[in-house]
């Protein structure tokens, strides 16, 4: 048998560290307290101590990895055979864990319908699992649910998906405390997330731009015009649509300094929770004196007429035979056209709302300024 982890290469010893007991019948592992290894055969075994009495069972492999895996599920289940209190069914922790997100005064909003949004789609995966006691749930269950998951959804509703369901199981494990439970190890605990790939952005060029707002106005039915307009609000502000441009009002418009206040959600703000002020760029500007013929004149409420334009969008992206453009995309056509123009990134970021300095907008549009590094480069002549 390949596994005595005596036969380990040095690097491996030194990483996986190991005592022998005073009979040299039994190897420990001082950084996995509950596996121990019989020496003569390289079986591994699970251990754990229950009303004070001591449990060793074998977790039938030799292999190294294999046994670490399975122990969690090991110290589950023998854990809660001494345990006077049922680990509570995953519906149970699921309320639970709903309550505490809506009772959460730190937590935004959208994000409280995000978190719900992701439980909806563990319910909606994972069969049976609403009546399953949380010591029933295997790490392997949890390993071949996510292996099918991944495979269905973006990269970035997958690692917010796993982790909501750690967060929902580990609502439950409290629950089990409160009720005088033993407590055992989360079995959603060693799920991976995956890497985020970058999107590739296909944005329309100006003239296809001007084509779809006019097949907006004229093809969206008697709210094309204003669909139209939401569209280019969103284009020349660079706002997030639901928690920012929807709530712009008049009073927004900050005449005396060419600016528009980002104030967001009236109860729950931006998404970075601060006021920001972006330029009113020439395209804004006329924008808003369509909207607005009389700058004399007095005005109140919302700049904008309607909530959404995301059907209108794919439809007259279809009409066009262009690539179609969620209403996020509207926000990246923003900071593309400002870089283009040579605006420097960490100004871009600033407008858009980014908190990191243009970390991340050095990320998604870094190929747009050595475009236009290069560009600028090919000018220069001696």
């Amino acid at each position: 048998m390949q596994t005595d982890s005596s036969q380990d290469p040095p690097q491996g010893r030194k990483k996986r560290e190991q005592h022998l007991s005073k009979n040299g019948k039994w190897r420990s592992f001082p950084r996995v307290p509950n596996l121990l290894q019989y020496v003569s055969s390289g079986i591994y075994f699970g251990k754990v101590k229950i009303s004070g009495k001591k449990i060793r069972l074998s977790l039938e492999t030799d292999v190294w990895s294999v046994a670490v895996g399975k122990l969690p599920d090991f110290l589950n289940t023998n854990r809660l055979k001494g345990s006077k209190t049922q680990a509570p069914k995953f519906q149970d922790a699921a309320e639970r864990f709903r309550k505490e997100l809506n009772n959460d005064s730190s937590i935004k909003l959208r994000s409280k319908e995000y978190r719900v949004l992701c439980l909806e789609k563990i319910e909606g995966t994972w069969a049976g699992l609403a009546e399953k006691h949380l010591n029933e749930i295997t790490t392997q269950e949890c390993s071949n649910w996510a292996a099918g998951l991944s495979n269905e959804i973006a990269s970035h509703y997958f690692n917010n998906t796993i982790g909501t369901l750690r967060m929902v199981i580990d609502c439950g494990l409290r629950m089990h405390k409160e009720n005088g439970g033993n407590l055992f190890e989360n079995p959603a605990r060693g799920l991976k997330r995956v890497k985020v790939t970058q999107k590739h952005l296909q944005l329309p060029e100006p003239s296809q731009f001007k084509e779809l707002l006019d097949n907006i106005r004229k093809k969206s039915g008697g709210w094309g015009i204003r669909v139209a307009e939401m569209v280019e609000f969103l284009a020349y502000s660079g706002t997030r649509i639901n928690s920012e441009a929807i709530w712009v009002n008049w009073d927004d418009v900050d005449r005396q300094r060419n600016e528009i206040i980002i104030r967001g959600h009236p109860e729950t703000g931006t998404k970075n929770s601060e006021i920001r002020r972006i330029p009113i760029l020439p395209n804004m500007e006329d924008l808003l004196k369509r909207l607005k013929p009389n700058a004399e004149a007095a005005c109140v409420g919302r700049i904008l007429k309607v909530k959404q334009c995301s059907a209108a969008l794919n439809r007259a992206c279809d009409d066009l035979g262009i690539k179609r453009l969620a209403q996020h995309d509207l926000r990246h056509l923003f900071a593309t056209r400002c870089i283009e123009a040579g605006v420097d990134i960490p100004t871009v970021a600033r407008w858009m709302g980014h908190k990191d300095g243009g970390a991340l907008a050095m990320k998604t549009y870094g190929h747009l300024r050595n475009e236009h590094s290069q560009a600028m480069a090919a000018k220069v002549k001696f």
